[in-house]
């Protein structure tokens, strides 16, 4: 029988939710009545228990928007568990594991942290998805999902949770640095919306190696590939029916692990040399607090001349010294040095609150 096609049970009896017991049908009453008067991120909630809960075998998911329009898609509810299930064996978070949701329940990676501590019988409390939500809590956890934004306001309150799944964007190199002596197991995952959140995971700070020699290590029942742009093929049969072309060039090492460069609609093409922006951001980062990302201006010669745009709320940067830093850092290749500096007083972003490269580009024209 095919994989996606099996019965599934979509409601674990162990399951809590903020220390409570249910019954599916408690639950269905439950969230019917957080929709009707709960917060904005409790209704968010109770909307996607009530969709998981009915008789349809799809739920409608959003697209985060970061490279194109953001769009709902179909995803049947047989992936999401098999999803849950790859995620919790990869992790060893059997029944009963506490864990946090701090995220919105909106995108995927909300939506797929209810679906595990339903589906794997978790103890799951929810916490508004704000951008330092440890504040208020003063439990341990097993088990976590953040954005990059949330990880850099948490530091010193990541004791409290034994690990945690980092997604939504790159981790920058600072927040690489602080988490390097913290007994919290931080990862970074790589996956989309289309493949069911995560079906990759690297270590941060691990001990055996440097983040730089790191590598994406897929999940159970994933294989990768690549294709002749070398960017990263998945082959996902429990999430996927397909196989997931993606537009990320990879360097595969395996058919389960692979090091990440960089979007291929990203690649900048200068005087014949292709640049990496991911790889150029990654060296900047010693250099800025600040969001910034590499990008292009159309030239006569080179036909695209590399820039740096950066975000400067304070407007406390000054292009000239910010130019000279910048040429003066040794990790950087002669063509990796941006022609021009560019500041931005604030970044617009997608629906999801990533940093939108072709709009701030076109700003800068």
């Amino acid at each position: 029988m095919d994989s996606l096609t099996l019965d599934i049970q979509k409601l674990h009896p162990s399951f809590k939710l903020n220390k409570k017991n249910f019954t599916e049908q408690t639950l269905i009453s439950y969230a019917e009545n957080i929709v009707e008067k709960g917060e904005p991120h409790n209704i968010l909630i109770g909307q996607f228990v009530l969709d998981w809960l009915n008789s349809n075998p799809y739920v409608h998911i959003q697209t985060s928007g970061s490279t194109g329009n953001p769009q709902v898609i179909k995803v049947l509810k047989i992936q999401m568990i098999n999803s849950a299930k790859a995620t919790g064996a990869f992790f060893k978070m059997l029944e009963g594991s506490k864990a946090l949701l701090c995220l919105s329940a909106n995108y995927i990676a909300g939506k797929m942290m209810l679906v595990r501590a339903m589906v794997l019988g978790w103890k799951l409390d929810v916490v508004p998805p704000k951008m330092n939500p440890l504040d208020d809590v003063f439990k341990h956890y097993d088990f976590c999902a953040m954005v990059p934004l949330q990880l850099d306001n948490s530091i010193a309150r990541l004791h409290l949770i034994k690990k945690i799944i980092i997604g939504g964007a790159a981790i920058p190199r600072h927040l690489v640095n602080l988490v390097q002596n913290v007994k919290t197991k931080v990862y970074e995952t790589y996956g989309m919306t289309e493949t069911v959140s995560h079906i990759a995971i690297r270590r941060v700070n691990s001990k055996k190696s440097t983040f730089e020699e790191s590598y994406f290590k897929a999940l159970p029942k994933v294989t990768l590939a690549i294709d002749k742009r070398d960017c990263l093929i998945i082959n996902a049969l429990s999430v996927s029916k397909e196989k997931v072309i993606t537009n990320d060039i990879v360097e595969l090492l395996s058919h389960k692990k692979f090091k990440w460069k960089g979007r291929i609609d990203n690649v900048i093409n200068s005087g014949g040399v292709k640049l990496f922006p991911e790889e150029i951001e990654h060296k900047l980062q010693t250099l800025f607090n600040n969001r910034f990302f590499i990008s292009w201006l159309p030239d006569t010669i080179l036909g695209q001349q590399l820039i740096l745009i950066i975000e400067d709320p304070f407007k406390k940067l000054e292009v000239s010294i910010t130019s000279k830093q910048v040429k003066q850092l040794t990790t950087l290749e002669k063509y990796e040095v941006p022609k021009k500096v560019f500041i931005l007083e604030k970044f617009e972003e997608t629906a999801s609150g990533k940093v939108h490269r072709e709009t701030n580009r076109l700003r800068v024209l």
